[in-house]
């Protein structure tokens, strides 16, 4: 048989690299949107695999392995696409806004955006279906609130995030548990010695810059609630799809299920409100999206939004990003790359340090947030083993590292949903996504103190006789 081409050190640097300026100058530089950069790096990776004598067979296995692991969030995404038109039709979202109004505080609001989203991401187990259906909701009030878009939409992310890392309904926590063959709730209860700080400084953060003593707000939110009176179905039975939704995390039935019982909740309670609806029209707006026709051009803008079509951007962007890792993890390039680094890691900080950092590098470098768990921690495992580390400690930084910094970079896939969703560039939000940017200093923190890191139990030493 032939021999597989070897891949030297330095060529792997020199194409991530590569990688990275190509995204860094073609996103941060030039403005554009992420597919065509991701685009570009597949290119060059494919280039440089023929030029090492790479078979054709070999690159689309790659790509098709790398694809074919996102199928159900791809799926995923559709349906959310879906869910948001539906959920603004049948009056859900304006309810929702209606009702916040009433219960939030004007002057605390940004904190409160915080504990409400990290509440029902904790509830639901998903950062995209928070950010999806509440989120919205709530990004509108505070868009009434004349309050900072960047600032609302960073509360909103992060307290998402928190629910979605804290949850053991969370896909990307099981996943961290299993990469690291720890227990799921162990794993969860572990991962407080990071995730409580950062949630607590984050809160502080939201309320210190968040505290709104505007005059004008309040006419502002009362004549918002007029319009979404006069122009949508405002009822209590809005608070079912919600009810719904956190019976169906109970129950433990998956997602894809979830978001398709909620959007047939949503299409029956707009034929409720209005019988003559037209199918066709109905089906238009679940691919088109819903437009909204109320007079006020601010609340126009945000609830003219959804449908299949509103998707099909970022999906194009998670089957490219997961097709590069395909690539990258077929030819080893990340594990090439960081192997050297992890054998030269001695102290405890150290290799905590890598860990986070290799999560970062991996969000960097391929903009998905699955393969940032998956990439680190096979190439962790072992050194974190030897070192004495529980697979806890790897299971928290891959959290740490991996899971809350996808939303902090521009091409990633979870930043580019949340943005698109929320109509807020990431590199807007990215300084006030504070549970995202503090989580991986607190683990750094715990690896060099030693608080709340998971050694494994020594062994007693036996004497022989």
């Amino acid at each position: 048989m032939k021999e597989a081409p070897r891949v030297k050190f330095g060529e792997a640097i020199m194409v991530l690299l590569m990688m990275l300026v190509i995204m860094g100058v073609g996103v941060i530089g030039f403005g554009i949107s992420p597919q065509i950069p991701v685009l570009l790096v597949i290119a060059l990776v494919m280039l440089w695999a023929r030029i090492k004598h790479f078979s054709w067979e070999e690159i689309h296995k790659g790509i098709t392995e790398g694809v074919t692991t996102g199928i159900v969030p791809l799926f995923i995404f559709i349906l959310i696409g879906v869910l948001i038109s539906v959920w603004i039709a049948a009056g859900i979202i304006p309810s929702l806004m209606v009702a916040g109004f009433k219960m939030l505080s004007v002057q605390w609001f940004v904190p409160s955006v915080f504990l409400v989203c990290a509440l029902i991401g904790t509830s639901i187990g998903s950062a995209f279906t928070t950010i999806s259906t509440v989120g919205i909701a709530l990004f509108g009030m505070g868009t009434t609130m004349n309050l900072n878009p960047a600032l609302v939409a960073g509360a909103i992310i992060s307290g998402a995030i928190f629910g979605d890392k804290t949850s053991p309904l969370s896909d990307s926590t099981n996943l961290a548990s299993a990469i690291a063959d720890a227990d799921l709730f162990k794993h969860i209860k572990n991962l407080m010695w990071s995730t409580i700080p950062a949630f607590l400084v984050s809160l502080v953060l939201y309320a210190f810059l968040g505290h709104n003593t505007s005059s004008d707000t309040l006419t502002k939110v009362s004549t918002t609630v007029n319009v979404l009176n006069s122009h949508f179905m405002i009822t209590w039975w809005a608070a079912l799809p919600i009810l719904a939704m956190f019976i169906c995390a109970f129950l433990k039935i998956p997602a894809i299920a979830t978001l398709m019982i909620n959007i047939g909740i949503g299409v029956v309670m707009i034929f409720i409100h209005d019988p003559a609806m037209f199918v066709q029209k109905l089906v238009t707006m679940m691919e088109s999206g819903y437009v909204a026709h109320t007079g006020n051009q601010s609340v126009d803008t945000l609830l003219s939004r959804g449908g299949i079509t509103s998707m099909m951007s970022t999906v194009s962007l998670i089957i490219m990003t997961l097709s590069l890792g395909g690539l990258l993890m077929k030819f080893d390039l990340i594990q090439i790359a960081m192997d050297p680094l992890v054998k030269r890691l001695k102290s405890d900080g150290s290799l905590v340090t890598a860990g986070v950092f290799g999560g970062i590098a991996v969000n960097l470098f391929v903009g998905e947030q699955y393969l940032s768990t998956i990439l680190p921690g096979k190439a962790f495992k072992e050194p974190f083993n030897k070192h004495g580390l529980d697979n806890l400690a790897l299971s928290r930084v891959l959290e740490d590292g991996g899971t809350v910094i996808n939303y902090l970079v521009p091409w990633g896939v979870a930043s580019s949903f949340a943005a698109g969703t929320l109509g807020v560039p990431t590199l807007a939000f990215l300084p006030f996504c504070f549970f995202s940017l503090l989580s991986p200093v607190f683990s750094i923190l715990s690896g060099f103190t030693g608080i709340g890191l998971k050694r494994l139990p020594q062994q007693p030493v036996t004497e022989e006789s």
